[in-house]
C-alpha cells in the first residue's frame, strides 16, 4: 500500500476532486471563507484558487498525508493566501481554542478516522459564532442506494484513503454541537454511491 498510497492514490484523488460539479461547489463555497481561516483536509489543494484575499487574514491548512501537501505546496504557489502548513490530521490539531473565524472542510469529514473526535476538536478552535463551511458527500437518503453504500464501505475504504461512503454528514455535525445554518444537497447521479453531496454553513453557538 506504501507505493499505492504515496504516489498513485494522491493524484487519483487530485483528479476526481477536481472535475467540474465539485469545481463550482467550491467556486461557490470557499470565498465565505473570512478572518481566520482553518482548511481541514486541504488534499492537493484544490480550493486555494478560491479563497478571497481580501477577507483571509490568516490561513492554516491542515492534512495528515505528506504526499497531498507536497501537491498542495505546488498549488499553493499560485494562491492569494499564503498557508502555514499542519501535517496531522484534525483530531490532534494543537491551535489555541476559540482561535478561528471559520474552518473550511470539502470532502475530507469522510475520512477522518475519528469523525467525532475531529468534529470536537474543529468546534474548540472556532470562535463563539464562527463558521464551519462544509461540502461533503455521504450516506444516500435513498434506502436502496444506502444499502449498497454500507456494504461496499469496508472495500471502498481500503482502496480510497480510509474514505467512508456512508457518513450521515448533517448527524454528524449537530451531534458535535454545530447549529446547521444553511445545508443544501446536490446529487451527481453518474456517481452513484458517492454522489449525495451535503454542502452549507454549521455555526458554533455562543
Amino acid at each position: 500500500m506504501g507505493f499505492y498510497a504515496n504516489c498513485i492514490f494522491p493524484r487519483l484523488m487530485h483528479t476526481a476532486c477536481g472535475q467540474v460539479p465539485i469545481r463550482v461547489l467550491r467556486e461557490r463555497m470557499i470565498p465565505l471563507a473570512r478572518g481566520r481561516v482553518l482548511e481541514v483536509g486541504v488534499g492537493s489543494g484544490l480550493n486555494l484558487p478560491y479563497y478571497d484575499a481580501g477577507h483571509v487574514t490568516e490561513f492554516w491548512a491542515l492534512d495528515p498525508s505528506p504526499a497531498m501537501l507536497r501537491i498542495a505546496t505546488d498549488a499553493a504557489r499560485a494562491s492569494p493566501v499564503a498557508p502555514h502548513w499542519i501535517e496531522r490530521p484534525v483530531e490532534d490539531v494543537s491551535l489555541e481554542s476559540a482561535s478561528m473565524d471559520t474552518v473550511v472542510m470539502t470532502f475530507s469529514l469522510c475520512s477522518i478516522a475519528a469523525p467525532e473526535e475531529g468534529l470536537a476538536q474543529v468546534h474548540r478552535v472556532l470562535r463563539p459564532e464562527g463558521r464551519l463551511i462544509f461540502c461533503e458527500h455521504g450516506a444516500a437518503p435513498d434506502q436502496a442506494v444506502r444499502r449498497w453504500q454500507n456494504r461496499l464501505t469496508p472495500l471502498w475504504r481500503r482502496l480510497a484513503g480510509g474514505c467512508h461512503l456512508n457518513r450521515d454528514v448533517a448527524g454528524l455535525l449537530t451531534r458535535s454541537g454545530f447549529r446547521l445554518a444553511t445545508l443544501e444537497t446536490t446529487v451527481i447521479r453518474r456517481w452513484w454511491l458517492a454522489g449525495f453531496l451535503f454542502h452549507g454553513i454549521a455555526v458554533k453557538p455562543a
